[in-house]
């Protein structure tokens, strides 16, 4: 077995997880899950986002959507985040070249 899977089963057993919220979670397209041999996997990848996930639902009593909703900001702030670091290097490089 791969080394870099772990079956949803008993990752949900161990954390105390209904796993009707995982397959929530792949309907929604926040994680991705595997099916081999009819058993179902996730990638060790998704498990930080999973655990941030489980604790929004079950912590904060965020439902699934309001979950998409948050990732989805997320990812927008890190868009802006890099758009703003790259403006402002070529606002060095401008500043650069008026001085020279």
């Amino acid at each position: 077995m791969k080394t870099d899977l772990v079956i949803i089963n008993e990752y949900c057993t161990r954390s105390h997880i209904d796993p009707e919220f995982i397959m929530q979670l792949e309907d929604e397209g926040l994680i991705q899950i595997n099916i081999i041999d009819n058993e179902q996997y996730l990638n060790l990848s998704e498990i930080n986002k999973l655990e941030r996930y489980v604790r929004l639902h079950y912590d904060l009593s965020v439902n699934v959507e309001g979950i998409s909703v948050v990732q989805h900001l997320l990812e927008n702030m890190e868009e802006m985040r890099k758009e703003i670091l790259h403006l402002r290097q070529r606002m060095r490089l401008l500043d650069d070249d008026l001085f020279f």
